[in-house]
């Protein structure tokens, strides 16, 4: 049906053209939003373990940012291409990509591992850490870093399915990754305990591993889930299934060096991006545990707010990639301006949400009084950036759509160390925690206001029209 669509662009109306972009956003976003829904729960459970044990996983969170986001920059570079072979309807070399992905991917994954591996002992030490937090999150560190293989492979197989206009399946399975995430999370954090309603007695099992089962159960809740999703592309997928179909999956040197070209400048900007944050949350590690607990859970509550983006962004980069496989660039142009429009309300609405429920939000994921008073004042401040963020975000991904890599990522890294961490820097001293996210909130706004101009001018795409 997208490809039809696709095809047929010239007989849409704008309506048309609005109603293809909300019929891919729409569970793109929905698999955003539970996504992190889970890891709102993995922060409301660990933050009511006390405020020790919520600033041990925000102070490696940033780190395992790093880790993921190179682990999305190589998947990337597998399914913007997939897109464009199925955009083009050349469903054999999309299948030949899919099955270099795997190979690419496994060994990645398995050195990015072995890496977490050796330098978990270190990292708390690294990122000045509190010594009374070190050891927890040295293991929390640890236990996710030997999960990253399943965790990328899940994705991967997510991203191959949105590559083919797919939305639904990892959104369902999105969802069910967060319900699965609950149960073992509920089983391996907590001890057991005796629960009473309605005068009926019931004594759950728990595991009593703190922090530890928060990593365990969202490994294993990954696993499964990417499983699933592996056998719903490699089993269940009309375009990209490998069932009765041979192929080598040795890579070859042509999609690999497309792949690097798409993927490095992202992979570089993504590694310089997660050293600013690691260099952000070093500027927070000095102001105190009740200053990084409440950065981590503020950062995990405001991504509600902008997930619901990067779900529009998914969209915008499969209806783009595809456009630009059928060669119809025009298309391309009009569902970039659609969808950075969309989300720019989505997450205008969602910045007011988050402003006057910023209380209830902290106070979901822990019981400190300082930390939720801390939380709902930098919350706040961070609200007012939502619009332009959205612009960032989307417009971010309609580029990597075509292809266009290397200025967005140069873009993002210019306004992250220059504005951020500059202004971070010389605020955090005078205003402690809120100078911080005034910081982040003034970048965020620079940088939604640059990729505006960039889509306006259209120079991301003139080089597909000259190659055209």
């Amino acid at each position: 049906m997208l490809l039809q669509t696709l095809r047929s662009v010239r007989e849409l109306s704008v309506r048309d053209e609005l109603e293809l972009v909300v019929r891919l956003a729409v569970p793109a976003a929905l698999a955003q939003v539970s996504y992190i829904l889970m890891q709102y729960i993995d922060a409301s459970m660990v933050g009511h373990l006390g405020a020790a044990d919520s600033a041990a996983v925000g102070l490696v969170s940033t780190t395992l940012w790093l880790f993921y986001g190179i682990g999305g920059a190589s998947i990337m570079g597998f399914s913007v291409q997939t897109a464009h072979r199925i955009g083009a309807e050349d469903f054999d070399a999309a299948r030949s990509i899919v099955r270099q992905a795997f190979t690419t991917v496994m060994t990645f994954s398995a050195v990015l591992a072995a890496a977490g591996f050796l330098i978990s002992p270190h990292l708390p030490v690294w990122l000045g850490g509190d010594p009374s937090i070190a050891g927890n999150a040295s293991d929390y560190f640890l236990m996710m870093a030997l999960f990253l293989p399943a965790t990328y492979f899940g994705w991967l197989a997510g991203a191959l399915l949105r590559a083919t206009g797919d939305m639904k399946t990892p959104s369902y399975l999105g969802i069910l990754m967060c319900i699965l995430n609950c149960f073992f999370n509920f089983l391996l954090i907590f001890p057991t305990s005796t629960y009473t309603f309605l005068g009926i007695s019931l004594t759950v099992p728990g595991a009593d591993l703190g922090i530890i089962g928060a990593a365990v159960g969202t490994g294993i809740a990954e696993t499964i889930v990417g499983a699933i999703m592996l056998w719903m592309l490699v089993v269940r997928s009309p375009f990209l299934s490998l069932v009765g179909r041979s192929g080598s999956f040795i890579p070859q040197a042509t999609v690999l060096r497309r792949a690097f070209s798409i993927a490095s400048p992202v992979a570089a900007e993504r590694i310089l991006m997660c050293g600013a944050q690691i260099l952000s949350t070093a500027i927070v590690a000095p102001l105190g545990i009740v200053s990084i607990a409440a950065h981590t859970l503020g950062i995990t509550a405001e991504s509600l707010c902008y997930m619901p983006g990067y779900g529009i962004g998914d969209a915008a980069s499969t209806l783009v990639g595809q456009s630009v496989g059928a060669k119809r660039l025009d298309l391309a142009k009009r569902i970039a301006y659609k969808c950075v429009g969309a989300g720019m309300v989505v997450m205008s609405v969602m910045g007011v949400v988050l402003y006057f429920a910023a209380p209830v939000l902290m106070g979901i994921m822990t019981d400190v009084p300082e930390v939720i008073e801390l939380g709902t004042r930098v919350l706040r401040i961070e609200a007012w950036a939502e619009p332009m963020f959205a612009a960032a975000i989307v417009s971010y991904s309609a580029f990597i759509g075509t292809g266009d890599t290397l200025i967005p990522a140069v873009m993002n890294l210019s306004s992250m160390w220059v504005v951020r961490l500059t202004l971070a820097w010389f605020l955090a001293p005078v205003y402690g925690l809120v100078g911080v996210w005034s910081a982040m909130c003034a970048e965020l706004i620079v940088r939604g206001g640059i990729f505006l101009m960039r889509l306006k001018s259209g120079v991301w795409l003139r080089k597909l029209k000259q190659n055209n």
